[in-house]
């Protein structure tokens, strides 16, 4: 005679909750506000004095099903260089380019970044895709980040030709992963709106 089977009930998910920002960004005043342990957070900045290409602002409005803007967030950010490259090796002591940003958003529900434009990287299929960069976004209520991608509305026909993008069936739908182009204060301006549902949900992927 078989023994009996017990079927186990599955794990409950678990949100990232406040602990995401206290976790990755304890020197922010808005939630943790732990000082003392990192002189700072890693990826506030991604800029050194040297970096090379066009200096730009990145915006992130993060906002719900409601239209209501997101405000106990965080968001990261990952591009190429200048020149298409991802950074390998940053030098511990002098610094430079890492590629890689991460902030708590505002209370305005909004994630600023001053960063480069960068340029186009080798796709899949061996062309260049547009430029872009990469976003990762976590907050209370989702379970798992939410990956998608930030392309700028000047670069319309390397978009129009991007691998990525292509993938996308629905051309309304691509819209939804182009920055566009506003004057900030003294560098260009780069605003994504990223819905995370409704009609206007922005395209994630599943990485």
């Amino acid at each position: 005679m078989l023994h009996k089977t017990e079927k186990l009930k599955e794990t409950p998910s678990q949100t990232a909750g406040p602990y995401v920002a206290i976790g990755m960004a304890p020197n922010a005043e808005k939630f943790a506000d732990i000082k003392g342990v990192f002189d700072q957070d890693l990826g506030v900045t991604m800029l050194a004095e040297d970096t090379k290409g066009e200096r730009i602002e990145i915006v992130i409005n993060v906002i719900d099903g409601d239209g209501v803007p997101v405000t106990d967030g965080l968001v990261e950010l990952w591009q190429a260089d200048a020149d298409g490259n991802y950074v390998k090796d940053v030098d511990p002591i002098t610094g430079g380019f890492t590629g890689f940003g991460r902030q708590v958003i505002n209370d305005k529900g909004e994630f600023l970044f001053e960063t480069i434009k960068p340029g186009r990287v080798t796709g899949p299929d061996g062309e260049k895709m547009a430029p872009h960069v990469a976003l990762w976004i976590v907050a209370r209520g989702i379970n798992i980040g939410l990956q998608t991608r930030l392309y700028f509305e000047d670069e319309a026909d390397a978009n129009a030709a991007d691998w990525v993008l292509n993938k996308i069936p629905n051309p309304v739908r691509r819209q939804t992963l182009i920055a566009r182009k506003e004057q900030g204060g003294t560098l260009p301006r780069y605003v994504l709106d990223v819905y995370l549902q409704g009609d206007k949900e922005t395209v994630f992927f599943d990485v």
